[in-house]
């Protein structure tokens, strides 16, 4: 593990690889942290380098969040400390809204983009308000009651234990008030949807086919809304494709890879 100080901030992070073609940028979701990425990390920092950071608020970076747009900022100052002029930004549920984020805050910064598992559109009133309400009780009732609640909704009843185990670990171990911080930041975040035409950059959706948090339809609207986006839809799988069913991920990331100029 490595840190680097930014401005409100030390964020940890791996960073692996040899230093060929255009690097990778993988984006964790809520409430893990950087080791959700460890098939992808194992697959790719044989063949390119590969960036994995926590999060602001998640994993070894404390803290809590002030704002949305502050995790994409985030993310453009690591890559700035790194050197790093342009990545293929990966992310899975609230990291796939993060590196939207970072798309339409700092275009110049991503090559390529491999959403999995999210949404573009904003909050509705009701989704804020349990937003909100989620943030309180995992400040008065910490993680265990969420992870325990969450688990074969994050991953299918049918997932191998060992990843079963992993999510659930990830989500018990989380900051209760840096995941709370998040939950109040994401709440406000700006609609992504109508942004997507502009969207100039190779992209592939990946959706599992059983995931109950962001459906497959809301796999397709980001899809459809991309210009020449690849949709993924991934059998035997919930929130986590990535985990569940690793290779699947992986050949779809691949596909991106190939379709990237170096």
């Amino acid at each position: 593990m490595r840190t680097i100080t930014l401005g409100h901030t030390v964020l940890a992070y791996t960073d692996a690889g040899p230093d060929n073609g255009t690097p990778l940028l993988f984006v964790h979701g809520h409430p893990f942290d950087r080791s959700m990425w460890e098939p992808q990390l194992s697959r790719f920092s044989t063949e390119r380098r590969v960036i994995v950071p926590d999060l602001h608020g998640y994993g070894a970076s404390r803290g809590a969040v002030p704002a949305w747009s502050a995790f994409a900022d985030d993310l453009a100052g690591l890559l700035d400390g790194l050197r790093v002029s342009r990545a293929v930004v990966v992310g899975l549920s609230m990291g796939g809204q993060i590196a939207l984020e970072l798309w339409a805050r700092h275009p110049e910064r991503v090559a390529g983009l491999l959403l999995a598992d999210t949404t573009a559109a904003g909050e509705t009133p009701a989704s804020r308000a349990a937003r909100l309400d989620q943030a309180h009780r995992l400040v008065s009732d910490g993680m265990d009651p969420y992870a325990v609640e969450n688990l074969y909704l994050m991953v299918s009843p049918d997932a191998p234990p060992a990843v079963a185990e992993h999510v659930l670990e990830m989500m018990r171990s989380a900051d209760p008030v840096g995941a709370a911080a998040a939950q109040r930041a994401r709440a406000d975040r700006p609609d992504r949807r109508a942004d997507l035409a502009r969207v100039g950059v190779p992209t592939v959706v990946v959706v599992g086919n059983d995931d109950s948090f962001t459906p497959v339809a809301d796999a397709k609207e980001i899809a459809e809304g991309v210009p020449g986006a690849e949709l993924v839809v991934v059998a035997n799988a919930a929130h986590m494709p990535n985990l569940e069913r690793p290779d699947d991920f992986n050949a779809a990331l691949q596909r991106l890879l190939d379709r990237v100029p170096d």
